[in-house]
C-alpha cells in the first residue's frame, strides 16, 4: 500500500467518526436537561459550549474536554463574524475525526444561528450530524405567565428584525418579541440599545396599541430557588425601563377576535 492509498484510507476514517450533536440544557441550571442530552455531553470527545458561567462550570463536571465558544464575542465585534467564527472552530474539530458535542443555552436551535448552520454544513461534508431540542425561554414563558399561545394565537419576533422589516400585527393575539434589548441595533453588535432606538419600537408599537396597554418584560428563573421575573408597566413607558438583555417583551392581546361568520356558514353548509 502506498503512501497516497494510506492517506486517503486515513481521511475516510477520519470522516466516518466524526460527528457532531447539538443539545440545549434547558433555562434552569442542571433541571431541564434531558437524559440524552447528559449521555451525549458524557460521552464526547470534545464539547463546545455557549452558556452562562454556571451552566460551564456544571458541563466540565460531565465533561473536563470543554471549549469555550463564547471567547469569540467582543463588545464592539460584529455578531455575524463571531457566529461564523463558532461554526468554524466546530466543523474544524469534526474534521478531526472527533466526537463532538456543542451546548447552547436554553433550546439549541433558538436563536442560534450557529447551531443550524454547523449542522448544515458537517452534513454537506458527509459527517453525522443533528440536533436534541432543549427546553426553550417561550416554554418558560407559557408556564410562568399562563399563557396557552392556542387560546388566543402568539406572534413571535426578534425585536430588531421586527423593525426593520414590514409587519402586520394582529392584535387579537399575543405578541412576543425576544431581545428587546437590542431593539434597533443596525449594527448587530453585542451591546444594549439606547432609550432612543427603543422609543422607535414604541412608536412602531403605538399605531397598533393604545399607549397606556399594559404589558411585560419576562425573565426566566435560573436556578431552582429562583422565581420567574414579571414586570408590568404601561407600553409608552418601555423606552426609559432598564431592561436586561436576556428579557423577553410580552404584549397581550389589545383587541377581541372578530368571527368570521361567512366561513362558518361554508362550513356549516359543508355539514349539512
Amino acid at each position: 500500500m502506498n503512501t497516497m492509498t494510506i492517506k486517503q484510507d486515513s481521511a475516510t476514517a477520519s470522516k466516518i467518526k466524526g460527528s457532531i450533536v447539538v443539545v440545549g440544557p434547558g433555562i434552569m441550571l442542571g433541571a431541564h436537561i434531558t437524559p440524552r442530552s447528559r449521555t451525549y455531553i458524557e460521552k464526547a470527545d470534545l464539547v463546545f459550549y455557549c452558556c452562562p458561567m454556571l451552566v460551564r462550570d456544571w458541563i466540565t463536571t460531565l465533561n473536563p474536554n470543554t471549549r469555550n465558544l463564547g471567547e469569540y464575542y467582543g463588545i464592539e465585534k460584529d455578531r455575524r463574524i463571531t457566529y461564523r467564527e463558532m461554526v468554524d472552530a466546530m466543523l474544524a474539530a469534526v474534521r478531526d475525526g472527533l466526537k463532538v458535542v456543542a451546548v447552547f443555552y436554553g433550546h439549541p436551535g433558538v436563536f442560534a444561528w450557529s447551531t443550524h448552520k454547523v449542522i448544515e454544513e458537517a452534513r454537506a461534508e458527509g459527517y453525522t450530524a443533528h440536533m436534541e431540542p432543549g427546553i426553550s425561554a417561550d416554554a418558560c414563558l407559557y408556564a410562568d405567565m399562563g399563557i396557552d399561545p392556542a387560546r388566543y394565537g402568539c406572534q413571535s419576533y426578534e425585536t430588531s428584525q421586527f423593525m426593520f422589516y414590514q409587519r402586520k400585527i394582529d392584535p387579537t393575539a399575543y405578541l412576543l418579541l425576544w431581545q428587546p434589548a437590542h431593539a434597533g441595533d443596525t449594527q448587530i453588535k453585542n451591546q444594549p440599545s439606547t432609550p432612543a432606538q427603543r422609543q422607535v419600537l414604541v412608536d412602531l408599537l403605538c399605531e397598533t396599541y393604545p399607549a397606556e396597554h399594559q404589558v411585560a418584560l419576562y425573565k426566566a428563573p435560573f436556578l431552582p430557588m429562583d422565581k420567574p421575573s414579571i414586570r408590568w408597566f404601561a407600553l409608552q413607558d418601555f423606552a426609559s425601563i432598564d431592561i436586561d438583555l436576556v428579557e423577553t417583551l410580552v404584549i397581550p392581546p389589545a383587541q377581541k377576535m372578530q368571527f368570521n361568520q361567512s366561513i362558518m356558514n361554508k362550513l356549516h353548509a359543508l355539514n349539512q
